[in-house]
């Protein structure tokens, strides 16, 4: 093997991903015409997701589409409308967007789940622990969450292009190992080649430089605004936290697998550190608000790699609300790791030493079934 070849990137493999988030414009998912739901292509990628399933791979789809279902229906046909029309053009719209995943993953056996998110939702701890358990507890269960923005409630400018980056924090949110951008092009060119017919594909992009950034285009006409700009956006946010992303041409049927047989696309290929950067920023840039005090059965479950249950614990200091920063030592002191707490501290003290089953019985509610997720724990070193 020569050089060359030696030093060449591996393509990630969206067969071989364990959980795939899938991103969807409108222009894709609404008949520009008819301003109906393109019915056959959803079942299409309906089938596509199926396939996927079948062989393990989990996958969430954000799909755009909610305010272009329903503009004509409502007699908002002009080319900007004011903001409160375009949230109640999202609120009726929505329900159309919902129902036509829901026929079109019904069709093969697939269970449709809506959730409406913001990037907020991604920034704010609380919300962000929310959103990931929801989506984790659907993922568990076999469903097929379908997210898109919360239109209905946005209260600066409603931009299309907002669902590549929030399929980007979905990503990110969820650990997934590969974001799939479906869109009008197949892939990222040096540049825009409706206008320059010199323009290059790009197959793969090891590192999202100023001179990638600096290819993003114009947004393109029609119900898709975002543009490649926004997708490039999303490629940093995705890479940064270790996922993989492609671009790719979504317009023909089965575009999950035609990817998957080797049709053109870009590939972002994720950062070495991605994975390990957001557990580098629990270990080193948070200060605890509390500790948790293990006992040595916990404190070896945690070295093996594992969640802190509720049983292992045997007292809980400081004050704490769900989501914050906190400090795991053993019985002598000793730090043992750092992590985000799944309970406040009043609700941590009254089920520390009992079992995860018990948790329900004692505070009145079922909450998750570790106080620090293996996900939000950091064992130091």
């Amino acid at each position: 093997m020569d050089a060359a070849a030696a030093s060449a990137p591996v393509i990630p493999q969206l067969r071989e991903a364990r959980r795939v988030v899938v991103k969807i414009g409108s222009a894709l998912v609404v008949e520009e015409k008819t301003a109906t739901p393109r019915a056959a292509w959803l079942a299409s990628v309906a089938a596509d997701v199926a396939a996927m399933r079948a062989r393990g791979t989990e996958v969430v789809l954000v799909s755009s589409g909610a305010i272009a279902l329903a503009r004509r229906m409502l007699g908002l046909t002009r080319k900007k409308l004011r903001l409160e029309e375009k949230q109640a053009a999202a609120a009726v719209g929505q329900i159309r967007l919902a129902g036509a995943w829901q026929a079109a993953l019904s069709g093969h056996g697939l269970a449709a789940a809506q959730l409406l998110l913001t990037l907020e939702d991604s920034e704010d701890r609380r919300r962000y622990l929310n959103a990931r358990a929801t989506l984790g507890t659907l993922l568990e269960l076999g469903c097929i969450p379908v997210i898109n923005e919360n239109d209905t409630v946005a209260t600066t400018e409603i931009r299309f292009g907002d669902n590549d980056r929030l399929a980007a924090r979905v990503a990110e949110m969820t650990g997934a190992d590969a974001l799939v951008l479906l869109s009008d092009i197949d892939g990222l060119y040096t540049a825009d080649p409706r206008n320059d017919p010199a323009a290059a594909h790009l197959p793969v992009v090891e590192r999202i430089t100023d001179s990638i950034m600096a290819m993003g285009g114009e947004p393109p006409p029609g119900y898709s605004s975002g543009g490649m700009r926004t997708k490039l956006i999303a490629a940093r946010i995705a890479t940064g936290a270790g996922c993989a992303m492609a671009i790719a041409l979504g317009k023909r049927d089965n575009p999950l697998r035609a990817i998957e047989e080797g049709a053109r696309c870009s590939w972002f290929l994720p950062a070495p550190e991605g994975r390990t950067a957001r557990k580098r920023w629990i270990a080193g840039s948070l200060a605890p608000l509390g500790s948790l005090l293990v006992d040595a059965g916990a404190a070896r479950a945690l070295a093996r790699g594992s969640s802190l249950l509720p049983a292992g614990v045997r007292g809980v200091e400081g004050q704490f609300h769900r989501g914050d920063p906190v400090s795991v030592r053993d019985v002598a002191g000793r730090e043992l790791a750092r992590g985000l707490s799944a309970y406040d501290a009043e609700d941590a003290r009254r089920i520390a030493g009992h079992r995860s089953e018990q948790i329900e019985a004692i505070l009145g509610w079922r909450g998750r079934d570790e106080i620090v997720h293996r996900d939000d724990l950091v064992v130091l070193g």
